[in-house]
């Protein structure tokens, strides 16, 4: 329908991700399911030696592509390719991160690709991601398994977000150390957040789209009454980790 902001947190939490990992001139970046390259754009702002974007979908590719043309750096590029088998060098990037991708991956899929990042990242290197999230950490298991099945009822595809405690553990499981940790509200569908991420000329356009969509009308009103549903349980979560500077990867 238009909307090019499609992070848990929004823009806000986006700016805390690219801030904690503290990206500079000597970085070598890289970016998993990279989408419009809404991201991207914000991340070469801050001009990386290098940036890979790695996208199993050739539209996002294009678009992304498309974005790292404004920049004459012949070091940003965007490939086709899967975040849990990159085909990038071991050791090979100081900054790695992804937005909104961990949370449709099965527990194994998760694992998969947190453990691609450990690989491709040198020692001291920075993990970022930007996910959906349950609260509190306890919370019971009947719920939890109501919110993954209403959740995956609407999107129509798998939705296992995790509490903030499971996606640390998930990260610390394959190696990295937990460094910065921060949750925001889920208000990704909620009109004051809609304004800010995607500007009245884009809340504008959605508006039309949807008028001109029933279907798409009937999806989103679906969507936004189950966030309204389980908001007390849900929230966005920006973490950042580090693989410790004594590690080495295999392969």
């Amino acid at each position: 329908m238009g909307k090019r902001v499609l992070r848990p947190g929004g823009l806000e939490l986006t700016r805390d991700l690219l801030s904690a990992l503290e990206i500079t001139a000597d970085d070598a970046v890289v970016e998993l399911a990279p989408g419009l390259g809404a991201t991207a754009r914000r991340a070469l702002q801050r001009k990386p030696r290098s940036y890979v974007g790695v996208d199993r979908d050739e539209a996002a590719v294009a678009a992304t592509r498309r974005v790292l043309a404004e920049h004459e750096n012949r070091r940003y590029e965007c490939r086709l390719g899967s975040a849990a088998s990159t085909g990038l060098d071991a050791d090979s990037a100081t900054v790695l991160y992804g937005e909104a991708m961990l949370t449709m991956q099965t527990p194994n899929q998760k694992s998969q690709i947190v453990d691609e990042a450990f690989r491709v990242l040198s020692p001291g290197g920075r993990y970022g991601i930007h996910e959906l999230a349950l609260r509190p950490d306890d919370l019971e298991v009947a719920i939890k398994n109501e919110i993954l099945e209403d959740l995956t009822e609407v999107i129509h595809v798998g939705a296992r977000p995790l509490t903030l405690a499971e996606w640390c553990g998930t990260l610390e499981a394959e190696g990295f150390e937990v460094s910065a940790a921060t949750t925001a509200p889920m208000h990704l569908l909620k009109p004051a957040r809609m304004l800010r991420d995607e500007g009245v000329r884009g809340v504008l356009r959605i508006v039309f789209n949807l008028l001109r969509t029933p279907a798409a009308r009937r999806r989103v009103r679906a969507m936004r009454g189950v966030f309204r549903k389980h908001a007390r349980h849900l929230c966005a979560v920006m973490i950042v980790a580090r693989k410790p500077t004594d590690a080495r990867s295999l392969g």
